[in-house]
């Protein structure tokens, strides 16, 4: 018997990921940039043994089939570089159990998929002790193609390649997550309910029905993908921010103009948008973007020096009973500060609406996926997970 157990991060798109050119392969029809998130990760662990009759999995508790085609072509794909590599051993053909959690809500739109898939793909590598011999991030974007982006930290850029075998459609680090120690994230998670489309079935919708995505691929990305990498690089976070903003507008844009359309976001994600552009204007300057992934949940991108107050102006624009619990403010620690009266009165700032938000996250950029002890195992020396 042998085991590994490992985590891997979300990573939230700034250039979003919308539209695939061959489904089986998951080629995508536009890079995109994401960065890589710290506390929320997905932790999985995978146990081989020629005493195991079959492949089992189990998810958030649950167990699931084995036959789920996605996770069927990552273990092909993932054999398939081994025999690349000439490694032989029986070791390959054992059977697995396979146990993995995620420590946020699942298919809400906060790239769940994204971090279970490279976090399989890691454990798998991590297992057969390969994670530095092979190019992990073409293997998990077979699982889902934002995954790719989660085999590394900091700051990632997806390439869309050209090349019909997908060979050349790669993730690679753009900057460490210590490149811009002062950038900082606040999830604001609207709904952790699952989402009425899935990002795979509005994604097809999309590249059949949607003249804008193809505008949006070719001319769009590519100068937004150049604008962002410079920002990215020197550490201009108005510039940063300002590409943010409009990528995430767009994509939603294509969502609307596919038929029928994708909705995605709703009334709160609407008064997020509308509280940010209000307190960057009455700022004079541009101190937070957003962006939405498919999901009404907001990602807000800022600086450190500016968490305390965005903190209080969340609060204000959206009390909640449950505002003083530690289950409503999540992540790391904030001492938040009022907003200045002179701000407050040019926002005209008031309560939008009570209990709109079901918790908050703060985070700031991560590290890639890590290795964890044994002592970390979610399965036990049988097999089985614990929790049960």
């Amino acid at each position: 018997m042998r085991s590994a157990t490992c985590t891997a991060p979300v990573n939230i798109a700034v250039i979003k990921y919308w539209g695939k050119r061959d489904e089986e392969l998951l080629l995508p029809i536009n890079d995109s940039i994401s960065v890589t998130l710290s506390e929320m990760y997905a932790k999985t662990t995978i146990v081989a043994s020629p005493e195991f009759d079959k492949n089992r999995i189990w998810l958030n508790g649950e167990e699931q089939t084995f036959d789920s085609p996605r996770i069927l072509n990552v273990l092909r794909q993932f054999r398939e570089e081994v025999k690349k590599a000439r490694l032989t051993g029986d070791i390959y053909s054992w059977n697995l159990h396979v146990c993995s959690e995620n420590n946020f809500p699942t298919a809400a739109g906060l790239a769940s998929s994204a971090a279970g898939y490279a976090c399989l793909v890691y454990t798998l590598a991590t297992l057969y002790g390969l994670q530095d011999r092979l190019e992990l991030s073409s293997i998990a974007r077979l699982g889902s193609g934002s995954a790719c982006r989660s085999v590394y930290g900091g700051f990632v850029q997806w390439n869309a390649g050209t090349k019909p075998d997908g060979s050349d459609s790669i993730a690679v680090q753009l900057a460490p997550s210590t490149h811009w120690p002062d950038l900082e994230i606040l999830i604001l998670v609207v709904s952790d309910n699952r989402k009425k489309t899935s990002s795979t079935g509005g994604m097809e919708r999309s590249v059949k029905t949607s003249p804008l995505i193809a505008y949006r691929a070719s001319k769009c990305v590519p100068e937004r993908i150049q604008g962002i990498t410079k920002a990215i690089q020197d550490r201009d976070f108005e510039t940063f921010a300002d590409i943010t903003m409009k990528d995430s507008n767009q994509f939603h844009a294509v969502c609307l103009d596919t038929y029928p359309p994708c909705v995605y976001l709703n009334d709160v994600s609407h008064a997020i948008i509308d509280l940010v552009h209000r307190f960057n204007a009455a700022s004079g300057r541009t101190k937070v973007a957003y962006t939405f992934d498919a999901g009404p949940n907001a990602c807000l991108y800022l600086l450190r020096q500016d968490v305390p107050q965005v903190l209080n102006l969340v609060k204000t624009a959206f009390p909640n009973d449950k505002s003083s619990s530690s289950d409503y403010l999540k992540g790391i620690p904030i001492t938040e500060e009022p907003l200045p009266e002179s701000l407050s009165s040019a926002m005209n700032l008031e309560p939008i609406g009570h209990n709109l938000l079901k918790y908050i996250i703060h985070t700031r950029v991560g590290e890639g996926p890590q290795i964890l002890p044994e002592t970390n195992s979610l399965l036990t020396t049988s097999g089985l997970p614990k929790s049960n």
